[in-house]
């Protein structure tokens, strides 16, 4: 193949990659911002300027997400996003409405049709990059979960029909001889059905055989059906599952090979090799079977972002409730309102922390590149600007060098960090201060408080998930600093804290130079 052909065939392969997106909305200043904000995430965005256009769109592709203006001639977005859900092929797409003002009539009317989202003009383009991402990666995720569970599939085909193919006597057993699979074979040598065998004891038909690893085994006796006893040779094969240790036992009839030894001793080499090619290509299915398991958590921690949407609708109609009724409530019953909006948006709250924990560290950002320090301080205490003057706080930095990291990343650690400072705070004014070192090949950053302290012995279990050492008396779901220590470790470094109780802490971590590319 030419080197132009292989540059076409790479295009190509790109282009079919790419997830589609759809944009709608009437105004072509609109569409052209918004086309800006996604460009960065390199995927196919399509463009309609009516609903009509849209479903146009729906009939011919599948997309990943749809970006739906709520204001538009002839049919609103409403209108278009009841006839998207009617149809079933785009009935499952994720929306995500375009306004220019806030109302509860429409939000609750676009809720009602499975939106997933309200953004409201003018649209910050990062929000919207970070919003559209979550689908990209959630439309990319089930795709490849759908190729790996064909492959799957095709291999356990394969796996059976080789089973099947065999000239000899196949049964799969547990260590302690339960039969969970046969062949044909073994019913024409036995007399026994399948249904006769799955489930009992491999022993009923060898009597003296053994779980041993060594193949062959030594010359055993059979005893089929009809109580005839002869000679058969077996060849074991262990293979290691999430179900734990299974047998293959391949049993051939040897009365044969008393009559013709030397014949027969050429076949087994040939049934050997086929063990083992067999054994290998089991192997082979259950790593495919373990990645897929592996990609199914990924997706799980995906669609859990798809749960906020209920915990929203639930708070929603628990608020109008409370507010309709008001008068007819007593204070119980006020109270128990309180608990469900509160339960709910805790709930909320702590989905979107799961979400971002799982985000944290995805392929899908690109390779690392040098990040400025100083550049990443200043917009963190611009984030932090609030809770710094609410509290007082005094944030100060020494020089910080550059990393080699990802500049979100490194804000949400250092925002993190700092936002637990001033969280758990003493009461005393909090003050905060954030220096770096160099530590061999690495930058180690101190992030210095002097809040209320944790105990010595807590000092790792801080970084684990939901890890609260303060309870209720503090807000939070305890999974910023697994975040903390989740981004660290994707760059290689570590993260640790140095505190005690009234004497406040010392977090560090480490992050590799910007200089280790050159």
């Amino acid at each position: 193949m030419s080197t132009a052909t292989s540059m076409q065939a790479a295009i190509d392969q790109t282009a079919r990659d790419r997830i589609k997106i759809l944009l709608v909305d009437d105004t072509p200043e609109n569409l052209v911002s918004l086309e800006a904000a996604l460009d960065g995430l390199g995927q196919e965005l399509v463009m309609a300027r009516s609903g009509m256009e849209a479903l146009r769109h729906l009939l011919e592709d599948d997309f990943a997400a749809i970006l739906l203006d709520v204001k538009m001639p002839e049919m609103d977005g409403f209108q278009t996003a009841e006839l998207i859900r009617a149809r079933k092929r785009s009935r499952d797409i994720p929306i995500l409405f375009l306004t220019g003002y806030k109302s509860d009539e429409h939000l609750f009317r676009g809720y009602d049709l499975g939106a997933v989202d309200f953004l409201f003009k003018p649209i910050v383009p990062e929000i919207l990059r970070s919003k559209v991402s979550v689908f990209v990666e959630l439309s990319r995720n089930t795709a490849l979960l759908r190729r790996q569970t064909e492959v799957l599939r095709k291999a356990e085909q394969k796996f059976r029909s080789l089973l099947e193919a065999a000239p000899d006597a196949m049964i799969i057993s547990s260590e302690d001889g339960g039969i969970s699979l046969v062949n044909s074979q073994v019913e024409a040598m036995f007399g026994f059905s399948r249904e006769e065998l799955i489930g009992r004891n491999i022993r009923m038909l060898v009597s003296d055989w053994t779980a041993q690893r060594a193949a062959p085994q030594k010359e055993l006796w059979a005893r089929g059906k009809n109580q005839n006893v002869f000679p058969v040779e077996i060849s074991l094969s262990p293979l290691q599952t999430e179900e734990g240790l299974l047998f293959t036992s391949a049993i051939r009839d040897i009365t044969e090979r008393r009559r013709a030894d030397e014949a027969i001793r050429e076949l087994n080499a040939t049934l050997e090799q086929r063990v083992a090619d067999r054994t290998q290509e089991l192997m082979r299915s259950n790593d495919a079977l373990r990645q897929s398991n592996d990609d199914l958590n990924q997706f799980a921690y995906a669609a859990s972002h798809d749960l906020q949407e209920p915990l929203r609708m639930v708070a929603l109609y628990s608020q109008l409730l409370q507010k309709k009724y008001l008068a007819q409530l007593d204070e119980d019953a006020k109270q128990m309102f309180g608990f469900v909006v509160g339960g709910a948006r805790r709930m909320e709250t702590l989905l979107k922390d799961l979400l971002a924990y799982s985000q944290t560290g995805s392929s899908s950002e690109g390779p690392a590149q040098p990040v400025d320090c100083e550049n990443v301080m200043r917009k963190v205490l611009l984030n932090l600007q609030a809770s710094i003057e609410q509290n007082g706080a005094n944030v100060t930095w020494d020089a910080l060098p550059t990393v080699h990291a990802h500049e979100i990343r490194l804000m949400q650690l250092l925002q993190n960090l700092i936002g637990n400072a001033i969280k758990y705070r003493s009461a005393d004014v909090p003050r905060i201060h954030v220096r770096a070192e160099r530590n061999g090949t690495a930058w180690q950053f101190c992030v210095r408080d002097n809040g209320i302290g944790i105990e010595p012995e807590y000092s790792q279990q801080v970084f684990g998930i939901f890890k609260r050492l303060h309870g209720q008396n503090y807000e939070g779901t305890g999974i910023g600093l697994a975040i903390c220590q989740r981004i660290v470790e994707r760059y290689g470094g570590r993260i640790w804290v140095e505190s005690k109780p009234g004497a406040g802490s010392l977090f560090n971590f480490t992050i590799p130079g910007a200089e280790l590319d050159a």
